[in-house]
């Protein structure tokens, strides 16, 4: 097929601030901030550049108000340390019923859930 995932919407009531976090979360840069919308985009020249899709936040007036029905899984070296790294940024941990699982779920500033995976193995890495 000759289609893809150009970019993840994300709702927010401020776009800009939202992407403040997840600029400093991924390390990614911003292409584009207005009042209505911001955009993040992989680094220039990274292996994610024109491949991931870009994250849009856009301006919603209302603000979270139930679990996400999509959310992103972040894959680190180091899960404590990132974990770590992403909670001093403003994210906090949420519970959404996860139980005994090998990740963390934390929430960004607006509430959006995401999960913080634990390292690939040396063995899983060579398989990839």
């Amino acid at each position: 097929m000759d289609i893809r995932i150009q970019c993840l919407c994300i709702d927010s009531p401020n776009p800009s601030k939202s992407a403040d976090f997840w600029e400093a979360a991924l390390g990614w840069r911003r292409t584009h901030d207005s009042e209505s919308e911001s955009v993040l985009e992989p680094p220039e020249g990274s292996p994610e550049d024109g491949v991931a899709p870009d994250l849009l936040f856009l301006k919603v007036p209302e603000p979270k108000a139930v679990k996400n029905r999509l959310h992103i899984d972040l894959r680190p070296k180091d899960q404590a340390a990132e974990v770590a790294r992403l909670e001093a940024l403003g994210a906090r941990r949420a519970d959404v019923g996860q139980a005994d699982v090998s990740w963390v779920v934390l929430a960004d500033p607006d509430g959006n859930e995401f999960c913080v995976l634990k390292a690939f193995t040396d063995e899983r890495e060579s398989a990839d």
